[in-house]
């Protein structure tokens, strides 16, 4: 299960605020709030929600002890790729 450094750290990434994660994820913005933060009992449903919707939105969780190191997470792709135009789609219009 993701831990509450790993929700405030996906929001992060995000840009959201609580408000919009909530809007985002449909969690109450309370509910949110309180799996945010240490300690406590964590409410299941809720951390799986969140979990679920944050990683729609392209954010990879990583476990404790995967590559070596602790919990965490990261963007599973970047969020404004730029390809670019490939070679053989090039000409004389679009040069420049």
């Amino acid at each position: 299960m993701i831990t509450s450094q790993q929700i405030r750290a996906a929001r992060a990434l995000l840009g959201l605020s609580q408000d919009e994660a909530a809007a985002l994820t449909g969690v109450d913005r309370e509910a949110l709030a309180k799996a945010e933060t240490d300690g406590g009992e964590r409410d299941f449903a809720v951390a799986d929600a969140l979990e679920k919707a944050f990683a729609k939105k392209g954010i990879a969780f990583i476990e404790d002890g995967e590559n070596g190191g602790g919990p965490g997470v990261r963007l599973a792709h970047s969020i404004d790729p730029c390809d670019g135009i490939r070679p053989e789609d090039l000409n004389a219009t679009n040069d420049g």
